[in-house]
């Protein structure tokens, strides 16, 4: 759809405000103003990101789809870029042309260096942009731009549902994780009170889970998804990282955002949180109600609420469900006036209580079999432990990888191997051979529960895994694994674990319990309990996993037994993770505080397939990191010294791909002079993509960027000769040695009579100098010159 653009053309319409703000009339000829965009100077880095139409209306569809009136959009040139300018204002109108406006908008910004914001509400007509002039607004927003966002976001998800959009601003915490823009779309726009309400709507969400607060006006500027970000230098496009077709009633949305809590250490409890409407707890438990509508709250109101707090007391496990069934039968007795009959009381608390456990899953019931507790605090003196020379106990994985009652956490990103390295190490343990450097004593009796690989897919890797035959054989009945669970490791879930283990160990119990990952599994109970989100990423919740689930069920089986969970990263910057590999671990602190063993895997190169295995011991002395790789099909330690040389056939591979790569761009760009067609960086790159198996067209750009440092590809800024016209493009069309083209004309052969078409050469004009990349005029075009040690 195309978009009426701020041009030349309009700046006789044009008018400056006393803030120095030019402010633009509305929006007249269109092809005026495209042509004054499309003169605007040539982006300076032709490899650079470039605005997302198709981003773009997502953006606007959400945010504005059902809106009426005019778009306040603004351009800011980011700080940090050395150039200055005046802020830009324009307004468009919320209807079908707006995505081709925008889009016009954004990549005159994008030339400019300017960032794309809108005001995500509309306005009755041009120059309007102040919170007392948005009439309608349709999607709510929290901007996540501080601290720990993956557990903002998890804490959002976890209490307000799937958001509509997912945005990633372009801007990074110090942490290295990417500021994002939450948004839910509404059913309808609202206007009036319904708009106040969704300003303080997120000002209260701001508020529990430590957001910008700016957001409470209705007038704060937001960038746009699918522009470029352009901060200190750092250009990046503002991505949708998720999008989802979910609207949300504003109304239901406002009770969620009621009854979620604030984020332990990141957010507080927003002022005048409580719905007026809606009686307090304290005040229903202890007051009458009569028949009739006589007092503040009917009696199905006051009967609703105490059952639905009772039911909550025994879903979190605090009260037996006699308990709870008994305290719901005397409140009806004591507060209802009169008491509904008992069918009644018990037909509601059913259908409360079916809808409770739909929503928060199965009840959470406390372990009655765990071990008891000694009743005596054992205490040692200093000569006593001193005196103390006993052998120590056996390694269950030397040298003190995982100790007797100790707890190992294997923590790696998505992908990178931990669930192909876990199964091949314990069946290496349950085989009683050493793998990596880590040895067992014996052949160990491994149980590994696992939660993401279904049953028919274990087979196959277990298949696939290539394994010496005797650890195979050696193994076959002390490895012993479960399909992908459906379950919380709950005290329900631990009972059935417990028996599973029984059952696959019935005369002597394991020696190695494994949870893969804890994250399927996780179970941090009762949120309200200890007032935090119940979430991985809650240190009081990952306490209770680790002690109340993780240990009862080790103590259950085997208080002796070595407990491995396999658990989630977080994306590190690369400093960080050289620093402190083991931040990484995704969640609280808390994980990292409570085991005894800490191995982090993960990939130092991401284009490299070797990967680095950091290890952090609490009961012994610290272990040098590992290099380890998957050759033909085992994982084998590789020699950091001589990585090379052991990986000569993969690197060597590696290294023809990008030769390979290399002729066939410099084949191509000759075959399509020849026939021609010349091409500047981005147009080839795109013509190109995912074609001659060269990739998408960032891999494109990237090839024929280190092909012009290396000289075999240069420039040509006057291609008049060549009947083309001059290129947006800075550094013009490209060009290789011996590249021809047709002039149009033909020429006879005197002696033969052959008809041949006329060719010209093609000469390059301009270079990119190898040391400082800028563009230099070429002294002979006629000998094609490379840089020193280039030449193929």
């Amino acid at each position: 759809m195309p978009l009426l653009s701020v041009g030349c053309a309009l700046l006789g319409a044009a008018r400056m405000s006393d803030d120095k703000i030019i402010h633009f009339s509305p929006w007249q000829d269109f092809a005026d103003a495209d042509l004054w965009f499309n003169d605007a100077p040539a982006a300076e880095d032709p490899f650079g990101v470039e605005p997302d139409p198709v981003q773009i209306a997502t953006f606007l569809d959400v945010v504005f789809g059902w809106c009426e009136g005019q778009i306040p959009v603004r351009g800011f040139v980011d700080m940090g870029q050395g150039k200055e300018g005046r802020p830009h204002n324009v307004w468009i109108d919320a209807d079908a042309t707006a995505p081709g406006k925008l889009a016009t908008f954004a990549n005159w910004a994008w030339r400019e260096g300017a960032a794309v914001y809108v005001i995500p509400g509309t306005v009755a007509g041009a120059g309007q942009a102040k919170a007392a002039e948005v009439l309608q607004m349709q999607a709510l927003v929290v901007d996540l731009d501080a601290g720990d966002i993956p557990a903002k976001l998890a804490h959002l998800l976890r209490h307000l549902g799937q958001p509509t959009l997912i945005i990633e601003s372009g801007g990074r915490t110090p942490e290295g994780a990417s500021k994002l823009h939450v948004w839910w779309k509404m059913t309808e726009p609202a206007e009036g009170a319904a708009l106040a309400s969704l300003c303080r709507l997120r000002g209260e969400i701001a508020l529990k889970v430590g957001g910008d607060t700016h957001f409470r006006s209705a007038h704060q500027p937001i960038r746009v998804a699918g522009t470029v970000y352009h901060k200190h230098g750092n250009q990046r496009l503002v991505q949708i990282r998720e999008h989802h077709s979910i609207e949300v009633d504003l109304d239901e949305f406002a009770e969620r955002v009621a009854e979620m809590p604030p984020l332990p250490g990141a957010g507080m409890v927003a002022s005048g949180s409580v719905t007026p409407d809606k009686p307090r707890l304290d005040d229903v438990l202890v007051t009458p109600v009569r028949e009739g509508g006589q007092d503040d709250w009917s009696r199905f109101e006051g009967a609703s609420a105490a059952i639905g707090h009772f039911i909550r007391m025994v879903h979190e496990g605090r009260m037996s469900k006699e308990e709870g069934w008994q305290a719901i039968c005397g409140y009806n007795a004591a507060m209802l006036r009169p008491s509904w009959p008992i069918e009644r009381l018990q037909r509601e608390s059913e259908r409360l209580w079916d809808l409770h456990v739909q929503k928060n899953g199965p009840p959470l019931v406390r372990l009655d079999s765990a071990a008891p507790a000694p009743s005596e605090m054992p205490t040692f003196t200093l000569g006593a432990l001193l005196d103390d020379t006993s052998p120590m106990p056996e390694d269950i994985i030397a040298p003190r990888v995982l100790t007797p009652g100790g707890l190992l956490v294997l923590g790696g990103a998505p992908k990178v191997g931990k669930s192909d390295l876990t199964i091949s190490w314990l069946v290496h343990m349950a085989a009683g051979v050493p793998f990596l450097g880590f040895t067992p004593p014996r052949p160990l009796r491994v149980f590994y529960l696992q939660a993401e690989i279904q049953y028919h897919y274990l087979r196959e890797r277990l298949g696939q895994i290539a394994l010496p035959a005797r650890v195979l054989a050696a193994a076959r009945d002390t490895f012993v694994a479960t399909p992908k669970l459906k379950l919380l490791l709950d005290t329900e879930g631990s009972m059935r674990v417990a028996r599973a283990i029984q059952a696959a160990f019935p005369d002597v119990s394991p020696d190695i319990i494994c949870i893969d990952p804890i994250r399927n599994l996780f179970d941090g109970g009762p949120a309200n309990s200890h007032g935090g989100s119940g979430g991985e990423n809650d240190n009081t919740a990952m306490m209770f996993f680790l002690k109340d689930r993780v240990e009862v069920l080790r103590d259950y089986i085997n208080p002796a037994c070595g407990v491995i969970l396999v658990h989630h990263t977080r994306k590190l910057s690369k400093q960080q993770l050289k620093d402190d590999p083991f931040l990484a671990l995704s969640g609280a602190s808390a994980l990292r505080g409570f085991y005894t063993s800490g191995l982090i895997l993960h990939r130092p190169d991401e284009d490299a397939p070797e990967r680095k295995l950091e290890i952090e011991l609490r009961n012994g002395p610290a272990l040098p990191s590992k290099l380890i790789d998957k050759v033909g099909g085992q994982w084998v330690e590789i020699n950091p010294m001589n990585e090379r040389l052991v990986r000569a056939e993969v690197g060597a591979k590696y290294d023809a791909e990008r030769v390979r790569k290399q002729e066939v761009i410099l084949s191509i760009l000759l075959e399509e002079a020849a026939e021609g067609r010349l091409y500047t960086v981005n147009q080839f790159a795109e013509v190109f993509e995912n074609k001659g198996g060269l990739g998408g067209k960032d891999a494109i750009r990237d090839r024929i960027a280190v092909q012009a440092t290396k000289g075999a590809v240069k420039f040509v800024r006057n291609a008049a000769p060549y009947g083309l016209g001059p290129s947006r493009s800075r550094f013009g069309y490209l060009c290789v040695e011996g590249m021809v083209m047709p002039t149009g004309g033909e020429e006879v052969d005197p002696e033969t009579g052959e008809v041949t078409p006329v060719r010209v050469a093609v000469l390059p004009t301009h270079y990119k100098s190898p040391q400082t990349g800028a563009l230099l005029e070429v002294e002979n075009p006629h000998v094609w010159v490379y840089p020193e040690g280039e030449r193929p």
